[in-house]
């Protein structure tokens, strides 16, 4: 295992981030800041309580798992697009650096990036409202296992992508409606039946609903099923990326 190479990866993308501060941190923060306003303040004036939990406090997981995953993708996409988009990236793959190597240097780098967010989400919901973690442990698992498994889906993305247009397809127009309607705002058991049944299609419910369970101890499915169902969608991530570089899709020309 060449650490150098992975280091000198890692450490390239982090510094991409202290040059973007703005865009990378500030941006999604505000963003989540403002649906705690709008969601925990207008909706949670008519919603006092959700199973128990002060809806202000409901939402607070939910909403950092939106940010987790719509920055995951993205930070990956954009760090192995932008090699791709000026050609340095031939130079990654004629340098001695093995597959393994690169994607640990990227996708690590996209994950670390994300969960440092999601800490920083969760501090600052921390002032807004009343918040417990239960199971800080498991919640951990999920925050990590979370940025991992969709670092290396957008890593997926930024090798699809032909543009800067197709690497917020995917984000836009399937992400962030799956999470919307993946219960994190609400519980999938407040739905009428036929709509649960079809919400547990949803993959973003497991991940909602295992990482709300670590804080509050409230599920719409089992915490298993939903470590499960994170470990499932990563191993078919990594079998994806492993085809892409045994087989060189997009990247060799």
């Amino acid at each position: 295992m060449n650490l150098h190479a992975i280091r000198a990866i890692y450490l390239f993308e982090m510094a991409r981030t202290r040059r973007t501060l703005v865009q990378s941190i500030v941006a999604p923060v505000l963003s989540t800041a403002l649906y705690f306003v709008v969601f925990g303040a207008a909706i949670g004036g008519r919603i006092s309580e959700v199973e128990g939990v002060p809806y202000g406090s409901f939402i607070v997981p939910g909403l950092i798992m939106l940010s987790l995953l719509t920055q995951s993708i993205s930070n990956a996409s954009f760090g192995i697009y932008f090699p791709r988009f000026t050609g340095t990236i031939y130079e990654v793959l004629s340098a001695p650096v093995s597959a393994a190597e690169i994607v640990i240097g990227y996708v690590g780098a996209a994950a670390t990036k994300s969960i440092m967010l999601g800490l920083i989400i969760l501090l600052t919901a921390a002032f807004i409202v009343p918040l417990r973690i239960d199971h800080p442990l498991v919640m951990l698992l999920f925050l990590v296992l979370t940025a991992v498994t969709f670092s290396l889906l957008g890593f997926i993305i930024g090798i699809w992508a032909d543009g800067f247009e197709q690497l917020q397809l995917v984000p836009l127009l399937v992400v962030t409606p799956l999470t919307f309607l993946g219960g994190s705002f609400y519980s999938v058991d407040m739905l009428p039946p036929g709509w649960r049944t079809v919400a547990l299609f949803n993959p973003v419910v497991y991940l909602v609903s295992g990482f709300r369970w670590s804080f509050f101890g409230i599920a719409d499915v089992n915490p298993a099923i939903s470590i499960g169902a994170t470990l499932g969608f990563l191993a078919i991530c990594l079998g994806l990326v492993a085809w892409i570089f045994r087989t060189g899709y997009r990247l060799k020309k």
